[in-house]
């Protein structure tokens, strides 16, 4: 079976398992500060040839950010937004 060679449009949509929720391929293009989230050639693989697309969107740099980079551990990401929240407080004070 040949796989389409660009994404469906947001019509169809898919059960994103980050979210809980049904999202389309835009939101997962651009979810990470307008980057793809690090599970978008998990989830679309099956739907269209998701790799050579963001291959031929993203730069080197962009491609390695996205999917080469080890995940953050949850507990530091956590810490991080929690000091950022603080941050915020205060400015606003």
């Amino acid at each position: 079976m040949m796989l389409k060679r660009t994404p469906p449009d947001d019509s169809f949509q898919i059960r994103c398992p980050r979210l809980g929720q049904q999202i389309h391929f835009s939101y997962c293009r651009g979810e990470n500060m307008k980057l793809p989230c690090f599970k978008t050639l998990d989830c679309w693989y099956m739907h269209f040839n998701v790799v050579e697309y963001l291959r031929q969107e993203l730069s080197a740099v962009e491609w390695e950010d996205s999917f080469e980079k080890p995940p953050t551990p949850k507990i530091l990401s956590l810490a991080e937004l929690i000091e950022k929240a603080q941050k915020q407080a205060k400015e606003q004070k």
